[in-house]
């Protein structure tokens, strides 16, 4: 399956764009602490809280250049351990230099079993099944499935991720807009009752929580 592509268009964004978010092919600036906000309150809302302050573990899941780090910096969240992982050798390296006291793991996680040595009590994926580039929908889902049903083994609690939505004014083809159904029917069937979809946050996608 070429998902490879879809991490080669991300490094192509970053070799044009650098340290921002467009780097990472979020093209309005202006809606990124939207989305690591939303990602963030999985665990808030797992919790029963409004801000937990006991200390949890969270995995990010594609980090790319850590900018969702960096949201948990410049807002004080303190209560988080955070791993960054990163299949590409160039967003794993780049954050490494900016920040060497994280912990970062490198790799892919279908090819490689023994990838993850620990369980996290959350997982965020933000960003890594908004794209499809040339992979047809078909194909991405199923590379979407095998993706979730993996990684929600490594949670203790629960994990976060983003999809685009189908109501939208008009799509684009190299975007993975996914209509709630197929997601809601994959999830029940496949792997949990236990989700919550998140449409309230004012962009062109949405966000699941599905927690254990």
């Amino acid at each position: 399956m070429e998902y490879t592509k879809i991490i080669e268009h991300y490094e192509e964004c970053f070799d044009k764009y650098g340290d921002t978010p467009r780097g990472v092919d979020w093209t309005k600036e202006e809606q990124v602490e939207f989305r690591y906000q939303t990602m963030l309150e999985l665990v808030n809302f797992r919790e029963k809280s409004f801000q937990v302050t006991k200390q949890v573990s969270l995995l990010d899941y594609g980090c790319g250049l850590s900018h969702l780090y960096e949201f948990i910096q410049k807002n004080n969240i303190n209560n988080i351990e955070y791993t960054g992982l990163e299949i590409s050798n160039k967003f794993f390296n780049e954050s490494k230099q900016k920040f060497p006291k994280n912990n970062y793991i490198l790799g892919d996680i279908l090819k490689d079993n023994n990838l993850l040595q620990n369980k996290y009590d959350y997982i965020v994926m933000n960003g890594v099944f908004t794209e499809k580039r040339n992979l047809s929908y078909e194909d991405m889902f199923e590379y979407f499935e095998k993706m979730v049903g993996l990684v929600y083994s490594y949670c203790n609690k629960g994990i976060s991720f983003n999809v685009m939505s189908k109501q939208v004014d008009w799509e684009i083809d190299t975007l993975f807009h996914v209509p709630m159904d197929d997601m809601a029917n994959f999830l029940t069937k496949k792997i949990s009752r236990n989700f919550i979809i998140r449409n309230d946050y004012g962009l062109y996608e949405y966000t699941v929580y599905l927690y254990k």
